[in-house]
């Protein structure tokens, strides 16, 4: 259930990065879900080669190269799905970033988080009498 509330917030996400820059466009809720779960695989698969080939780089660049390669990657899901438009490498590069901060507060905000372990009560016990 987690994974499908995941999944709509971050067709959401692209629904709203579409809406605030011009240079992308997402035809439909439709297309938004498929651009997400594109991206999703991508991130889950090929972005780690990619970081992991491009460690130097990323390294010298105190890891602001990674936001090239999320750029890279949201260009690139728009070059094969129909209904996504993206201008070029600058419109991919902030709407890639605009992506990733929309859908992460929108997952810490929508999502419950699990609350840790309590300890058992022996522990509680005898750490009250140590004190």
């Amino acid at each position: 259930m987690r994974l499908l509330l995941v999944w709509v917030i971050n067709a959401l996400s692209l629904l709203a990065v579409a809406y605030l820059l011009p240079s992308v466009t997402v035809a439909s809720f439709y297309i938004a879900l498929i651009i997400a779960l594109a991206l999703s695989f991508l991130n889950t698969l090929i972005r780690p080669v990619l970081v992991l080939i491009t460690l130097p780089i990323t390294i010298l660049t105190l890891g602001l190269f990674t936001l090239v390669i999320n750029a890279l990657l949201f260009w690139f899901v728009a070059s094969f799905v129909a209904g996504f438009q993206v201008a070029g490498f600058w419109s991919a590069f902030w709407g890639a970033l605009l992506y990733s901060m929309i859908s992460s507060l929108a997952s810490w905000l929508l999502i419950p988080r699990p609350r840790p372990p309590s300890p058992p009560a022996d522990y509680i016990d005898s750490t009250a009498r140590r004190l």
